[in-house]
């Protein structure tokens, strides 16, 4: 299934409930999960990070619908297309021994 299929279901099923929740809510509970998944990623676990990823996915999903948001043609457009690493502010790692 494609993403545009993907939000179209979510769409479907979910609209009417987060329209009425608003957008502010929709952000509130994306912060949530992004907590969620950080404290799973902190644990290392492989399963609930799976699942906190989901949910972090579907809410980034919900908020497109929310504002008619064509994400799959941006992300494309920006990372498949395009490639902004060459701007990120990545850490450098010393990958060198430590007990040297």
């Amino acid at each position: 299934m494609e993403l545009k299929e993907i939000m179209r279901v979510i769409r479907e099923k979910y609209y009417e409930i987060d329209s009425k929740s608003g957008e502010l809510f929709l952000l509130t509970v994306l912060f949530e999960e992004v907590g969620e998944l950080a404290e799973a990623v902190r644990k290392r676990d492989i399963k609930a990070i799976e699942e906190e990823l989901a949910d972090v996915l579907f809410m980034v999903l919900s908020l497109a619908n929310l504002f008619d948001l064509d994400v799959e043609s941006k992300l494309v457009e920006k990372y498949v297309v395009g490639d902004p690493s060459s701007r990120w502010d990545l850490p450098i790692h010393d990958t060198r021994n430590r007990n040297e």
